[in-house]
Order: structure tokens, then C-alpha cells, then sequence
């Protein structure tokens, strides 16, 4: 049950920060990261997420993503997106920060996105740093290319890399303003991520947590709702501001 506290905090906040993780694009049927099926079992995720993978095999892990964007481009963003895109138009100030890379959220409508893992429909240059949104990836005829001719590389965060500084500093700075703090469908394990939700609470924002199962901030949070965030979010929503 939404409580009125929460009702009433959101009606008057002027900033509102929402984190969300995989949980919330697992209802809309894309694996979590680990979850990998079949041939993929057999390799670790430093091989197939990390710059020493690419550099020893550029085609295995092309192969990979091509099959992670093939998974995205065949789901559609489920109510959860929807109903967090219908709050920021309510809230004078809203923040969406992700740790996803499946550009779902843009799909329904959300603009203030910070993506601190970067966008798996992005390639970036190896050589120049150009990103581009050409979704063409590597196959056994050949590794896409930037016009400069350095190798393509999907614009994403891999393992013994730093995120992105102007969104990561856009993170913090939200997550310490914000009146509102939801944390949503994310384990709140992965550093610095993680820790956006426990600086909300000291900086006094009212810190909520939606998901289907307790994670390493349940015990800090102000309020925790155990429920799929496509369920929870357009009540929430509704009963907020009545749309």
C-alpha cells in the first residue's frame, strides 16, 4: 500500500532522482547481465565485457553484443518505463540516472537520462573516440570500422573502466539535491552506483526502493515496496498526481 507520507513527499518535491538497474528491464524480457544461455555459458564476462577481451578476440565479442542487441531491437519498454517518463512531467526537476544500456527509457519518453553504463545501440572508435548510433557489428566478413579507420567498439562500460565523469558527476550532484530518492530493480552492489541511494539518505531526501527482492540497501531505505516496478510505478504514479 503507498503510504500518504509518500504521497504527499512526492506531490511537493522539486526534485525527484530515480536509479534504476536490470530488474526493471527484465520485465520487458532482456537477460540480466549474467544470464547468458548456451555457447556463452562457457565464457566469463571479462571475456566477452572488458578491453583485453576485445583486443584478443574483436570477433567474439562482436558476436556477443550483435546477440544482446538482437535481444534488445525485439522487446519494447514495458509500463514501469512508461510510468517513470509520465513522472517527469510533474516534477519541476527529475533526474533518471541507469545503469542500463538498453536505451528503454528514452524508448518511452524519459529525457533527464543519465546513463552511467553507456548505450549498447552505440558504437564508439577505438582509435578517435567518435561515438556514432551505426548498430552494424562484426561477423566473420569483417569488424565495423570508423570512418577514420580505427575499430568500432559498442559504446558501453566494460570491466576495469571509469564511467562516464559528466554523468557520474550529474549522478551525485541529483542524488544530493534530490527531495525524492527512488531506487529501483537494482541490487545496489555495483559501485559507485550503489552508493547514490545512501547519499540521498544523508542528504535527506526521502529514499524508496522498488523491487522483487531485498538488496544491500533495503535496510537504509525510508520505504521499500516488494514489487515489480511495471506493477508498482503506474500506481504510484496515479496516485500522486491522478494520471
Amino acid at each position: 500500500m503507498i503510504s500518504n507520507s509518500l504521497i504527499s513527499r512526492m506531490k511537493q518535491a522539486r526534485c525527484i532522482a530515480v536509479l534504476t538497474g536490470s530488474g526493471i528491464s527484465a520485465e520487458s524480457g532482456i537477460p540480466t547481465f549474467r544470464g547468458k544461455q548456451g555457447l556463452w555459458k562457457q565464457y566469463r564476462p571479462q571475456e566477452l565485457a572488458s578491453n583485453a577481451g576485445f583486443i584478443n578476440d574483436p570477433e567474439l565479442v562482436w558476436e556477443w553484443y550483435a546477440m544482446r542487441r538482437e535481444i534488445i531491437g525485439s522487446v519494447s519498454c514495458n509500463t514501469g518505463h512508461k510510468a517513470l517518463a509520465r513522472m517527469e512531467d510533474f516534477v519541476p526537476e527529475f533526474w533518471l540516472i541507469t545503469q542500463n544500456v538498453d536505451g528503454l527509457h528514452q524508448q518511452a519518453g524519459s529525457k533527464n537520462v543519465l546513463e552511467l553504463h553507456g548505450n549498447i545501440m552505440r558504437n564508439r572508435c577505438t582509435v578517435c573516440g567518435a561515438v556514432s548510433p551505426d548498430t552494424s557489428s562484426g561477423s566473420s566478413k569483417g569488424l565495423p570500422t570508423c570512418p577514420c579507420g580505427g575499430l568500432l567498439r559498442p559504446d558501453v562500460v566494460w570491466f576495469g573502466e571509469s564511467l562516464p565523469a559528466d554523468s557520474l558527476h550529474l549522478a551525485f550532484k541529483a542524488s544530493k539535491k534530490c527531495d525524492v530518492f527512488l531506487c529501483i530493480g537494482t541490487s545496489a552492489e555495483v559501485q559507485p552506483a550503489a552508493s547514490l541511494p545512501i547519499i540521498a539518505k544523508e542528504s535527506g531526501a526521502w529514499v524508496v526502493e522498488i523491487n522483487t527482492e531485498t538488496t544491500a540497501v533495503t535496510s537504509h531505505v525510508d520505504e521499500s515496496f516488494n514489487k515489480p516496478a511495471g506493477q508498482m510505478l503506474p500506481g504510484l504514479v496515479k496516485a500522486v498526481w491522478g494520471s
